[in-house]
């Protein structure tokens, strides 16, 4: 079995390794090099240290559909699998028709729901009771190919988008091992995306800020969908206050949206268009993020203060 991984962040890791120890992976196509942090020293991709680490050819094509050298190299490989995992670069079809059985994505939602770039955050943000992983055959279309095999995984009401991130990125080399001996052996046929869709597009600093006359619920589901990162904020006496966690209450209140009505230990109260939310974590500018308690110890939270 020959086999193409492309991928780039930590969500591929564990799919590129459950595909090498299981087949053997004779390449690995990732993003370029990218400099992080203060020093801005280039850093690998999570995928391509783990490439380095198994002394995988590593292919880092800033585009892969420019790079004749790479195309060239799949070309003369003639691989049975292209496997593609949160790679960041869209495929062309000279490239799609190169694998012997096609080349197979592992997205990050149950197609044909949520295609696009952020469905973990979106499902979230949508209060979805459900979401899971899909492997498809790519085609032209973005995420438009047949679907293959699904993995289903229920939400809870305080998961977060990073939580659910790492369910489904744990659970991905799993489906794909039985994704690539399905058709392999013939027991799995396509089947067309049809019915229903929705476009999972990308985050933006607007989509965090929160509107507090919006119900504590779909505010809970913004904060948690939002969370590790971009994370949800709202303004505090001029200064941006970003939110990790709350909980909403079984209360009401009838004062103006976005009104502090409580401070204590189990967190801060805000008045929404509907319901009460419990703030239970925050930060400020140059500071840790903090739980409510922690924060309280030594500065004050003024009720009666409006968030906006």
């Amino acid at each position: 079995m020959k086999i193409v991984f492309m991928g780039t962040p930590d969500f591929a890791v564990s799919s590129l390794e459950a595909l090498i120890e299981k087949f053997g992976v004779e390449a690995v196509f990732t993003q370029p090099d990218r400099p992080r942090g203060r020093g801005k020293k280039m850093v690998f991709s999570p995928v391509k240290e783990v490439a380095v680490k198994h002394d995988i050819k590593v292919f880092q094509p800033e585009k892969l559909k420019d790079d004749r050298e790479a195309v060239e190299y799949l070309k003369e490989l003639k691989p049975d699998f292209i496997i593609v995992v949160a790679f960041g670069q869209i495929l062309t079809k000279e490239v799609l028709d190169i694998p012997k059985y096609g080349c197979i994505n592992l997205h990050a939602s149950l197609l044909p729901m949520y295609r696009g770039a952020a469905p973990l955050n979106w499902v979230i943000i949508n209060g979805e009771k459900k979401s899971g992983n899909t492997t498809m055959l790519m085609d032209v279309g973005l995420d438009t190919g047949d679907m293959l095999l699904k993995d289903e995984v229920e939400i809870t009401d305080n998961m977060t988008s990073g939580e659910l991130h790492d369910i489904l990125m744990n659970r991905g080399g799993e489906l794909l091992i039985k994704t690539i001996e399905g058709l392999a052996d013939g027991s799995i046929k396509g089947e067309k995306q049809e019915g229903e869709t929705c476009y999972a597009k990308m985050l933006s600093k607007e989509t965090g800020k929160i509107n507090w006359n919006n119900s504590a619920e779909s505010i809970h589901n913004l904060i948690r969908g939002l969370n590790p990162r971009p994370i949800a904020h709202t303004t505090y006496k001029d200064e941006n206050m970003k939110i990790y966690e709350s909980e909403v209450l079984a209360e009401s209140s009838n004062k103006e949206a976005g009104t502090i009505i409580e401070v204590s230990k189990k967190g801060m109260k805000v008045s929404c268009g509907k319901g009460i939310l419990l703030v239970k974590k925050i930060q400020f500018p140059n500071g840790k993020p903090l739980t409510i308690e922690q924060y309280i110890n030594g500065k004050d939270i003024e009720v009666g203060c409006k968030l906006v």
